[in-house]
């Protein structure tokens, strides 16, 4: 039986901490490297903010990367999602990519039941390593959004968005079965972590945890407080790690945030994650001082 996966935790929400939590992780990220996050759709206010990660993303020497969405807003066309980089602050700490520019390719899915191909943002071949950077928080359709989700919807391309939301299907996008949907997120998170090998590594920033996603335009307030900062090498554990702390949270808000997940089945992406061989949901949490 393998080992439970290692997630480290920090309750201090801060820039240094931040890069603390990269370091923990005893993985360089060599090359190239992609630095992951959501770049927050316009009007919303809680993505992480650039200079909260400023540290991280010069440790790196990386680029901010992102994708197009699959619907009409100011992140849909690219022309429109570089001015939303640049109106958030992500330009003045590192270049940008939205990787989806110049169209996609696709990524293998050996024995996916919903998805062949995983079809990411083309210009995900030019980087040798990635820092996936997530904001922990609700989801409108996931019930949360944590690294599964910010590697597999994150970095699909707005068609490979589609077929993501259409559980294979690009036809029915907004009305696949709930399951079916997140099964077909783990899918393709599972594409990309096969993509990069060891050439990978994880943190959740568990602040400002709205119901919402940052892709709202108009965020629901949060309605319980920050918790802090998560890494692994298991995005799986690290999801799942995420999840229980809000469950054994002590503070009353974090009621909506449960009722959001359990209202979407949140729970079945970490499931099919794991029987794909993503991840764990087994970990040693281990709190640093």
């Amino acid at each position: 039986m393998s080992q439970p996966a290692t997630v480290y935790f920090s309750k201090t929400v801060t820039p240094e901490a931040l890069k603390r939590m990269y370091q923990v992780l005893d993985r360089p990220l060599k090359g190239k490297v992609a630095v992951k996050v959501h770049s927050g759709e316009p009007g919303g206010r809680h993505f992480i903010q650039p200079e909260f990660m400023r540290g991280v993303v010069d440790l790196l020497s990386g680029t901010i990367v992102e994708c197009n969405t699959a619907y009409e807003g100011k992140r849909y066309r690219t022309k429109d999602h570089l001015k939303a980089l640049e109106r958030h602050g992500f330009t003045r700490i590192a270049p940008v990519d939205i990787m989806d520019a110049d169209g996609e390719i696709e990524l293998p899915v050996a024995g996916g039941k919903h998805l062949k191909t995983n079809r990411v943002g083309a210009h995900l071949e030019n980087y040798d390593s990635i820092l996936i950077l997530s904001h922990f928080k609700g989801h409108i359709m996931g019930g949360f959004g944590g690294a599964v989700k910010n590697m597999s919807i994150g970095i699909a391309s707005s068609e490979g968005k589609k077929w993501i939301h259409g559980g294979g299907d690009p036809e029915v996008l907004w009305d696949c079965e709930q399951d079916i949907f997140l099964e077909t997120m783990a899918e393709a998170a599972w594409s990309v972590a096969k993509f990069f090998g060891k050439n990978i590594a994880y943190i959740n920033v568990m602040k400002d945890l709205s119901v919402d996603c940052d892709c709202d335009s108009h965020p629901a307030p949060p309605e319980m407080a920050d918790i802090g900062i998560l890494s692994s090498l298991d995005p799986v554990a690290l999801d799942q790690a995420c999840v229980d702390l809000v469950y054994s949270s002590g503070d009353p808000g974090k009621k909506a945030l449960i009722a959001r997940m359990e209202d979407r089945h949140a729970i079945h992406t970490l499931e099919a994650a794991e029987a794909l061989g993503l991840g764990s949901r087994k970990y040693k949490l281990q709190t640093l001082s």
